[in-house]
């Protein structure tokens, strides 16, 4: 699954930490692809057991953080946990089968 993060319209370039929980029933490689996000600043990717996270080339992955997690096997409780364990949850996203995700960062 490739995921696309690009920062909303009114952010020229996005220079805020960020947390991403990838959860799959089974594992996946999650592709990442990103444009306008400010190189050093740190974001962490939670990937559900067995999973990875491939970078693009360049020096993103330099401030990336990628670990392989268990999550809570239903949604509701894995929202609950998430909001727990980082005070907010700004969005939540549920797909059956995608092979391209993309998301929106910013404000």
């Amino acid at each position: 699954v490739t995921l696309h993060l690009n920062p909303i319209s009114s952010v020229h370039i996005h220079q805020k930490p960020l947390v991403f929980l990838l959860n799959s029933p089974l594992p996946l490689v999650w592709k990442l692809k990103t444009e306008r996000l400010a190189p050093g600043i740190r974001r962490v990717f939670f990937v559900s057991l067995g999973s990875v996270v491939q970078f693009e080339k360049g020096n993103f992955s330099l401030s990336a953080e990628t670990e392989e997690k268990r999550f809570p096997e239903k949604n509701e409780h894995l929202l609950q946990w998430a909001q727990k364990e980082y005070g907010a949850v700004t969005s939540f996203t549920e797909l059956k089968i995608s092979r391209n995700i993309y998301i929106k960062v910013g404000e």
